[in-house]
Parts: structure tokens; sequence; C-alpha cells
């Protein structure tokens, strides 16, 4: 082994970072199916199958949208916090963009419920978001990183 592996110290704020990744996916993905499978029978009994496809689509986008942010967690993991900061300010961003953009697409479709989607990816998007935040209170991370 190199001498500089050996004196290589591990990165706290990495580690609390993905302690923290790991704990709000597995809130995550608790929650989360059960209130799409509701989403999707409630917009099934209520549009037909139009309402079938528009939660469909809003579900699996409001999913995609809360993994982006635990996977944005894991990528900036090692980043220093300054730049932590950036990645999560601009996945935001981008990540609102391409809601906003396929919203915009399928505005026009007759096969689908614009209510169903939205309202399916909103409950997805809050129920995700309500899940991470217990999470984060609930993980023991060190709040303030002391320097070494």
């Amino acid at each position: 082994m190199s001498e500089s592996a050996e004196t290589e110290q591990p990165n706290p704020h990495a580690e609390a970072m993905l302690k923290l990744a790991s704990a709000m996916l597995k809130a995550t993905l608790i929650v989360v199916p059960p209130v799409a499978v509701i989403a999707v029978v409630v917009s099934l009994l209520v549009a037909d199958q139009p309402g079938l496809i528009g939660s469909g689509i809003g579900v699996v986008l409001g999913f995609a949208s809360s993994m982006t942010t635990l996977g944005m967690m894991r990528f900036s993991a090692n980043l220093p916090p300054m730049f932590v900061m950036v990645v999560a300010l601009g996945g935001y961003v981008l990540k609102l963009m391409v809601l906003f953009g396929v919203s915009f697409a399928l505005r026009g479709i007759d096969g689908l419920s614009a209510n169903a989607f939205a309202f399916s990816m909103l409950a997805v998007v809050v129920v995700a978001a309500a899940a991470e935040v217990r999470a984060f209170k609930t993980t023991k991370i060190p709040t303030i990183i002391p320097a070494s």
C-alpha cells in the first residue's frame, strides 16, 4: 500500500452525506409506492384510461425527481461543501425545468388526464419530500464537522 493511501483521512462530509442519502432512500422507498398505487387507482376510478395514463406518467416523473435528488447527493458527497450547494441548487433548477417542460409537452394530449397527471405527480413529490425531511431529522449525523 502506498504511503499516501495510508495517511489519507476519510472525508467526514462525504460519510455524513452518504449516510443521509441512504436513510432518505430507505424512507422514500417505504412511503412512495403505496402513495403511487393509491394515486393510480383513484385516477383510474375517476378518469378511466386517460386517468390511468396521466397518473402513471405523473407517478414515474415524481419518483424520478426524488431519485434524482438522492443521486445528486451521492454524486456530490466527495466534493467540497460549497460545491455540494452548487450541485443541489443547480440540480433543483434543472429538475424544475425538466418537469415543467414535460408538463408543457403533455399539455394537449387527448389520451391522458392532465388533472390525474398533476395530482399524482404532486402527491408523489410531496410525500417523497416529507419522507426525506423525516429521514434527515431522525438520522444521526454531525451538523458541524470540525476541520482536523
